[in-house]
């Protein structure tokens, strides 16, 4: 009798091919692909804060409104993606509260992405906020496209019985646009996921799976990656990794196809 297996995905980099653009406000330097996450884990109090709303009501929003205006007119809730050292949303918003930001950057970084990639299924803003500082370094966004081989990896593993769930730090419309595309059940995504709820997740699962295996790129992966039966990092992406990410993982992959391979090797 096969063995009860689920695998645990993130989703940016892992599932979706990123393409990503930072605006530094200071200066007015636009930056293409950013790993927003390794810039978080290099200082204490340093928070990714992705802002739960659509696109289409960030680019409606006039360009010289501030950024905390624009959230208390819209009632948008912020999200933590993933922080070092104590960062919580209410340390976040009082950061934006007293910051300068204007839209005309939040815009500008969404706007670029769109450019680049038009046909992305999925769209994200935010900011990279440092609470020691009091100040917001880089305005993100980031546009995503499956990879070729994501949903032939998905369906191969639903032949085989397997449960699959998603741990994202993005927000929760977008990750259910994506589930639904690959046909993973809503109920089984987990958005907002910081590195602790991740690795959260992975220790719940244990408890009712026999196997469980976690499939990340980013270095907000590594607690699930360690937690996990099996640590899976995928490399595709192309961005360069810390090596602690690399020690991290049981197995690195260059093609999310190959995550079958393991998982048949633990039936």
């Amino acid at each position: 009798m096969a063995k009860r297996i689920a695998v645990v995905f993130d989703s940016a980099g892992t599932l979706l091919h990123m393409y990503r653009v930072a605006k530094e406000p200071s200066t007015g330097d636009i930056l293409e692909n950013i790993e927003s996450t390794a810039i978080v884990a290099r200082k204490n109090g340093c928070g990714l804060v992705a802002l739960n709303t659509e696109k289409e009501i960030i680019l409606s929003s006039r360009r010289d409104m501030f950024l905390f205006e624009f959230i208390k007119k819209h009632g948008v809730s912020i999200g933590i993606s993933c922080s070092k050292g104590k960062f919580t949303p209410e340390v976040a918003f009082e950061v934006i509260r007293g910051s300068s930001l204007l839209m005309g950057d939040v815009h500008d970084v969404l706007e670029a992405v769109t450019i680049r990639c038009p046909d992305s299924i999925y769209f994200a803003a935010g900011l990279i906020v440092d609470s020691k500082a009091r100040r917001i370094p880089y305005v993100l966004s980031t546009g995503g496209q499956v990879f070729s081989k994501t949903s032939q990896t998905i369906q191969l593993l639903h032949a085989m019985e397997v449960d699959m769930y998603i741990a994202s730090g993005d927000r929760m419309s977008s990750l259910e646009q994506l589930a639904e595309f690959i046909n993973i059940p809503p109920e089984r995504v987990f958005a907002f996921a910081d590195p602790f709820m991740k690795e959260k997740v992975v220790f719940e699962l244990k408890s009712r799976y026999e196997k469980v295996v976690m499939v990340g790129d980013g270095i907000n992966d590594i607690l699930a990656l360690r937690a996990a039966d099996i640590g899976i990092m995928t490399v595709q992406q192309g961005d360069k990794r810390p090596e602690e990410l690399r020690d991290a993982a049981d197995v690195v992959l260059k093609d999310i196809i190959k995550v079958v391979d393991v998982v048949k090797g633990l039936q």
